[in-house]
């Protein structure tokens, strides 16, 4: 072998062996690069945060419409019925239109309650019903409609607990329409009817419903 020949093999022997180090070091290199946070953030380049709609304190932000009794006593939102029976419902000062909402209640029962959502006026608007409905049959996350009745049922009565406290989780995007009950899909609906409005809870009228109280301690909302 000549010495040229012997330098060249020397050579091509030395860059082989260094090559796994020289990778290491680039990958070490590329590791400390800091990253591109603008590919983790949503495409409007907006963080979305949750927002709480109870401040746990007062009815600010609030709006009541009828003759329902409601009261903030220990943190927690109290709804009753007024005098004589009377109904009525508390609606948020804002609308909405896309969401997910996350409302902790308890009911006392009998009782035919619900939260409001997309609300324009009574006869434009959903509901996810609190109640016990005989004909059809019909339990707490059914989705109501004023005029169209029950866009979806919930047909399962044991997914609610009686006067302990629940979750219960609504979903608007666009016409699809979902709710959750206590980690459950009660209902699932497409429905392009209304678009946006208020939230809120409702109390309904009627004798048999004169010790129903409804309480809820969280309530919290994340626009879409």
């Amino acid at each position: 072998m000549t010495d040229r020949e012997m330098t060249r093999r020397m050579f091509l022997g030395g860059l082989a062996a260094a090559t796994p180090a020289a990778m290491m070091a680039a990958h070490a290199q590329e590791a400390k690069k800091p990253k591109d946070k603008a590919k983790d953030k949503p495409k409007d380049g907006k963080k979305k945060d949750w927002k709480e709609l109870f401040n746990g304190k007062d009815l600010t932000g609030w709006k009541p419409e009828g003759k329902a009794a409601w009261k903030v006593e220990d943190g927690v939102l109290i709804g009753t019925q007024g005098p004589g029976n009377a109904p009525g419902d508390l609606f948020t000062v804002e609308e909405f239109a896309d969401f997910r909402l996350v409302v902790e209640y308890k009911l006392q029962w009998p009782a035919n309650s619900g939260v409001w959502f997309r609300y324009q006026n009574p006869e434009t608007s959903y509901q996810a019903d609190m109640l016990e409905y005989k004909d059809p049959e019909a339990y707490t996350g059914t989705i109501y409609c004023p005029g169209r009745m029950f866009l979806s049922r919930n047909l399962d009565p044991k997914l609610e607990k009686k006067d302990d406290w629940n979750t219960m989780k609504i979903t608007a995007k666009g016409g699809h329409l979902e709710v959750e009950l206590n980690g459950v899909k009660v209902g699932d609906v497409e429905d392009t009817a209304i678009a946006k409005g208020r939230i809120g809870f409702q109390i309904h009228p009627g004798d048999e419903f004169k010790d129903m109280k409804l309480s809820v301690r969280k309530m919290r909302l994340l626009v879409l």
